[in-house]
């Protein structure tokens, strides 16, 4: 067996124990396998270090992870498509060459509404902290 490939899973009914370690194993290989979920993951350390300092309300850390666990999630979907992008052969990948563009579009537009969320919620927070009257 390659270095780089997965063991075969073993067929029928798996525990959820298994199940669990399986998705463990998926997500370090979205962040080890692809550079754009490191710039994702600093971006969401620097937003909830700033969540934390400003003292978020519970809706607001709500809204807030929401939006960064789906800039996460589409970035780890779009790293898989892109891993099986990556394994098929040529003829195949010329068909298919627009789906990457739109899962990478998926990130895009994941990326941005989490990006004009967080403009809102923050500036509100920053607002209120400096007593500017209307927040």
């Amino acid at each position: 067996m390659h270095p780089t490939e997965l063991p075969r899973r073993p067929r029928g009914p798996r525990r959820w124990r298994d199940k669990f370690h399986e998705a463990a194993r998926g997500v370090k290989l979205g962040v080890r396998g692809h550079s754009s979920f490191s710039v994702h993951f600093f971006f969401a350390a620097l937003v909830l270090a700033a969540a934390a300092v400003l003292g978020l309300d519970a809706w607001e850390w709500c809204v807030v992870l929401l939006c960064v666990g789906g800039v996460l999630t589409c970035e780890l979907v779009n790293s898989a498509i892109e891993t099986l992008f990556h394994g098929l052969d040529d003829e195949t990948k010329g068909r298919i060459t627009g789906c990457l563009d739109i899962a990478a579009g998926a990130v895009l537009v994941a990326s941005l509404t989490a990006a004009a969320v967080g403009t809102l919620v923050f500036t509100r927070k920053l607002l209120i902290l400096f007593h500017v009257t209307g927040a």
